[in-house]
């Protein structure tokens, strides 16, 4: 849920700094972990689902990809350990 919440936090950001007219923005969440303790994070997958008329979807993917390779703390924790 950290990741979700820190990368849908960027997203916005960004979005709004371009003058996109996102009025919501919604991250469905897929994970896999570990069987055996401590049940690491193998796989984690994020969806977004973003509202609002005339959104430019080549600013809203690099939101995105802004958002997961530069900004977002968590997912930057994350991306050397999960796929």
């Amino acid at each position: 849920m950290g990741v979700g919440g820190c990368s849908a936090f960027y997203v916005m950001h960004i979005l709004k700094k371009v003058r996109q007219p996102v009025l919501d923005c919604e991250v469905m969440i897929d994970a896999q972990r570990e069987k055996e303790a401590p049940k690491l994070f193998k796989h984690i997958q994020l969806h977004f689902i973003l509202t609002g008329e005339g959104l430019s979807p080549k600013q809203v993917q690099r939101a995105i990809d802004l958002s997961a390779e530069k900004y977002c703390s968590v997912s930057l924790m994350l991306s050397n350990k999960v796929n």
